[in-house]
């Protein structure tokens, strides 16, 4: 059977030691079976397994091999599309209740690493930075948005208010949330994962599901063992494939790049961001940007439609990382890789059940690292009942790509054209 090893990245080449975990390879009996070891499929079996059920997590590659171990590594509160939007698509009650829950997500992680003492960098502070004056306004509606639901930790910042923050000419000012923040996503996943088998749950890594037989006692199938459960949750959002056939029509599969450059040394790291707060602009295609622990920029940004790997990733991203720090002109970069989200056409996360005993959450729309978390939270709820948050992201209106699989990815991409020159022209 073919082992599939993490891709080089900075996150895999710094990652803490972790166990191996074996194939599935007998017929399993449990409560809940997870596919995905993804933060997803983690949150929701440490909830699970605190509340006394019994866990295994099916795993196609290794823990964190998708976005969960690649990603930017930013704490970003709310959803892809914000609160004002959802509340005008379904109405103020349930949009109060998708709203309070905007911000749980990073409370979870951080729950996480202390009660389960996990090694992964935390960092307090994140930056929305504006780079046109409409920019602006729109970052001083959403701090009142974001008040109105409870969320208080904001400072709006002027142009010499940000210049403190972060070296970077582009910015007329910003938003600073000290709930924000950033960690080493690779290690916070492997963490969650020690953290489930400490709990008494199971993780098969390696092990595919290949198909699932539907029923009263559904049985996930691998190449070499198969488990039976009382209830499935399928959380391998961009790396499920095609194994529910009814969820892959109303998602894509997207790439996103990212560079970690050499370590850039404590001088220079202090002068482009001095208090270590990770940065995203405002840009619809946005960039984003953080300090590692060695003094290293992590700097991502730039979209793939249809999750094709780019040949070269760094001459898509050094010119957005020089546009940002030109000081940065002659810093090597060490390492360069892409990783997968899942789209969804209204940029809202989906949320269900198929039967009555299949769960699924995907579609982070590339706002995943604190939803995700949350996700784990309501999914668990609603296996033990407690349906009513459950219920809230699941009545949110989904729509299936214009043109079916073959023309969603050109349609997309269309879009994101359009978009990008309103980013260019400041519209």
């Amino acid at each position: 059977m073919a082992n599939t090893p993490y891709p080089e990245s900075y996150y895999a080449a710094s990652a803490n030691g972790a166990p191996p975990r074996p194939a599935l390879q007998d017929d399993v009996e449990t409560d809940v079976c997870v596919i995905g070891a993804g933060y997803t499929g983690l949150s929701s079996a440490l909830f699970l397994l605190e509340n006394g059920f019994r866990v295994t997590v099916l795993e196609a590659a290794k823990v964190g091999f998708g976005a969960s171990g690649r990603n930017g590594g930013q704490i970003v509160n709310s959803y892809s599309r914000d609160i004002d939007v959802i509340e005008r698509s379904v109405g103020p009650k349930q949009a109060q209740l998708l709203g309070q829950m905007a911000f749980e997500g990073g409370r979870i992680i951080r729950e996480r690493v202390a009660k389960y003492n996990i090694q992964c960098d935390l960092k307090d502070g994140g930056v929305f930075a504006a780079i046109t004056a409409k920019q602006m306004g729109h970052l001083e509606s959403q701090k009142r948005l974001w008040e109105r639901f409870g969320h208080t930790q904001l400072e709006l910042l002027d142009q010499r208010r940000i210049r403190e923050v972060v070296a970077c000419d582009q910015y007329v000012g910003g938003m600073l949330d000290m709930s924000g923040g950033h960690i080493h996503p690779l290690n916070l996943v492997l963490g969650e994962a020690a953290a489930v088998e400490s709990l008494g749950g199971t993780i098969y890594e390696q092990s595919p599901a290949v198909r699932i037989e539907r029923g009263a006692n559904p049985v996930v199938h691998t190449p070499q063992g198969k488990v039976r459960a009382k209830f499935i949750i399928v959380a391998g959002n961009a790396y499920i494939g095609n194994l529910v056939p009814e969820l892959a029509a109303k998602s894509m599969p997207c790439g996103t790049q990212v560079v970690a450059t050499e370590p850039l040394g404590e001088e220079l790291a202090k002068r482009l961001l001095p208090q270590d707060y990770c940065v995203e602009d405002c840009n619809y295609l946005l960039d984003y940007y953080r300090l590692s622990a060695d003094k290293r920029l992590i700097f991502g940004g730039g979209v793939v439609y249809g999750a094709r790997d780019p040949a070269n990733i760094e001459a898509i991203i050094r010119p957005k990382m020089l546009k940002a720090f030109p000081q940065l002109k002659d810093v090597k970069i060490d390492y360069a890789w892409t990783g997968n989200f899942l789209l969804t056409l209204s940029r809202l996360p989906q949320v269900g059940r198929l039967g009555d005993n299949i769960y699924y959450s995907q579609g982070c729309s590339g706002h995943g690292v604190t939803y995700t978390h949350l996700a784990g939270k309501v999914l668990a709820e609603a296996l033990r009942g407690q349906a009513e948050r459950f219920d809230a992201f699941a009545d949110l209106p989904h729509y299936p790509f214009p043109g079916g699989q073959l023309l969603r990815t050109p349609f997309a991409a269309l879009g994101a054209w359009y978009y990008g020159l309103r980013d260019k022209f400041g519209y």
